[in-house]
C-alpha cells in the first residue's frame, strides 16, 4: 500500500511539472516610440538582464541598404519582413522567457498613414492577430540625435500620441516610460516584472 502511495505521489509530481512546463509561454514585448528616443539602446540593456531574444529594427537596415528614397512598396516589404521575423522568433525560442521587438507593426502602420494616407489591409489584420503582451512606449523627452535615416525631429510628440492612440484602440497592454539612461531601463524592467496577464498602464 505504501508503495502504491509513493508511485501515486511521483506520478502527480511529474504530471504537475509537465503541466507547468507546458503552460510556460514566451512573453512578447514591443519597444516602441518616435525616432531618437533610445529604443535600440533599451532593447540591448534588457537583453543583458533578461532571458530574452531581441528582434532588431529591420526598417533601418532596409532603408540604409537601398541607396534611394523609400517607396510605398518598400515600406510594405519592411512590414512583411517584420511579420516573418516575429513568427520565426516565436517558433524558434521556446526556451526564452521574453521576445523583445525593436519597433513593430503599429509604427509601420503609422508610417504608412503619415506618408501615404493609406496602408495594406493585411497589415491591419496582422496587428489584431499578433497578440503582444506589453508595449513599452518611450517618451520623446531626450535630446534628438541627427541621423541620415531619421526624418521627423519636429513632430515626435505628435507621433508619440498617435502611437499611443493606436495601442489603446486595440486594447493592448502598455507602459509609458520617460527619463534618461539607466532610469528608462529600471522603469522598463519594473513594468516587465509586473507582466502577469493583467492590463496595466503606467506613466513615469
Amino acid at each position: 500500500k505504501q508503495e502504491h502511495t509513493i508511485i501515486a505521489f511521483v506520478f502527480l509530481f511529474v504530471k504537475k511539472t509537465l503541466t507547468l512546463q507546458k503552460s510556460k509561454t514566451l512573453k512578447k514585448i514591443v519597444v516602441t516610440g518616435p525616432e531618437s528616443v533610445g529604443k535600440t539602446t533599451l532593447c540591448m540593456e534588457l537583453q543583458k538582464r533578461l532571458n530574452a531574444v531581441i528582434i532588431p529594427e529591420y526598417a533601418r537596415t532596409y532603408i540604409e541598404s537601398i541607396g534611394r528614397h523609400y517607396t510605398y512598396d518598400d515600406v510594405e516589404q519592411i512590414a512583411r519582413r517584420q511579420v516573418a521575423e516575429f513568427k520565426k522568433a516565436v517558433a524558434d525560442n521556446k526556451d526564452k522567457d521574453f521576445l523583445i521587438m525593436d519597433t513593430f507593426l503599429i509604427v509601420t502602420k503609422v508610417w504608412f498613414m503619415h506618408v501615404y494616407e493609406r496602408c495594406p489591409k493585411w497589415l491591419l489584420s496582422e496587428i489584431d492577430n499578433e497578440k503582444i503582451d506589453l508595449y513599452i512606449l518611450l517618451k520623446p523627452d531626450i535630446e534628438w540625435e541627427e541621423d541620415p535615416v531619421r526624418e521627423n525631429p519636429h513632430i515626435r510628440e505628435y507621433l508619440y500620441e498617435w502611437y499611443k492612440k493606436e495601442i489603446e484602440q486595440i486594447g493592448a497592454n502598455y507602459v509609458e516610460i520617460g527619463g534618461e539612461g539607466s532610469i528608462r531601463t529600471k522603469r522598463a524592467l519594473r513594468a516587465i516584472n509586473k507582466l502577469k496577464g493583467e492590463k496595466t498602464q503606467i506613466s513615469d
